[in-house]
Parts: C-alpha cells; structure tokens; sequence
C-alpha cells in the first residue's frame, strides 16, 4: 500500500549508524545518501532491499509523539537478529521476541526503541 515513509531524527548521523546496523539482518541496507542542496535543504539517507529506498530519515525538526514502523522479517531468526542488533546499537527493549497472537496467530515480533523513541518493530507472519 505504501511506497515510501520517511520522517526526521534528532540527530542524523547517530540514527543514520543505528538503522545501518538494525536493519542489516533484515537484508535492508543503506541504498542512498542525498546531501541538503539535493533533497529541498535537508540530509537524507534511504533504506531498503534491492535498490530501492523505501524508508528515509532525515535532517530538520524531529516528530513530536512516537512514531510507530514495523518492518517485514523473512524469519523468525531475523525477528531475533534485527532485536539483538538494535539493543547493541543502544535501542531499548520495547517488547522480546516472541509471538503476539492478539495480533495474527504467527505474528512473530520485536519491539525496540530508536534513538529518538520511536517504536521500531520486525515481524515475521510464517509459521
């Protein structure tokens, strides 16, 4: 449904080595980088599998509130890997690994905190 989100941090480069890492067991990497007289006068840096940016962050002024994103997980052991990786990279933990079936009965899931607390999940639906 969606092509794209993006949204600014608090502070670019920090979130910008945090989204590196975490992501990195999901197979989402950093595909472009656009410097402030590129993209209308903020930084951008976009994320995503296969060439192609789907998730942005940026330079100017952070969100107010939380911010909720999930990411698609192949596996379970990417749910668990993408956590691991976060809490490393200083997120907090804002829910373990494990299955949520409130929410679908093999959703698989984490939640950690982004540097700005924002609430950043991977989930796998597999069995």
């Amino acid at each position: 449904m969606l092509d794209h989100v993006g949204f600014p941090v608090s502070d670019y480069e920090r979130s910008r080595a945090f989204y590196k890492r975490a992501l990195e067991p999901l197979g989402i990497e950093l595909i472009v980088e656009l410097p402030p007289q590129k993209a209308g006068g903020n930084a951008h840096a976009g994320f995503g599998r296969k060439g192609r940016a789907q998730f942005w962050i940026g330079t100017g002024k952070p969100l107010q509130g939380q911010l909720h994103v999930a990411f698609e997980a192949a596996s379970r052991g990417e749910v668990d890997a993408f956590h691991a990786a976060a809490l490393r990279d200083g997120a907090s933990d804002n829910g373990t690994p494990g299955l949520r079936p409130q929410y679908h009965p093999d959703y698989y899931g984490a939640f950690v905190l982004d540097p700005d607390g924002h609430n950043i999940e991977a989930v796998c639906r597999a069995p």
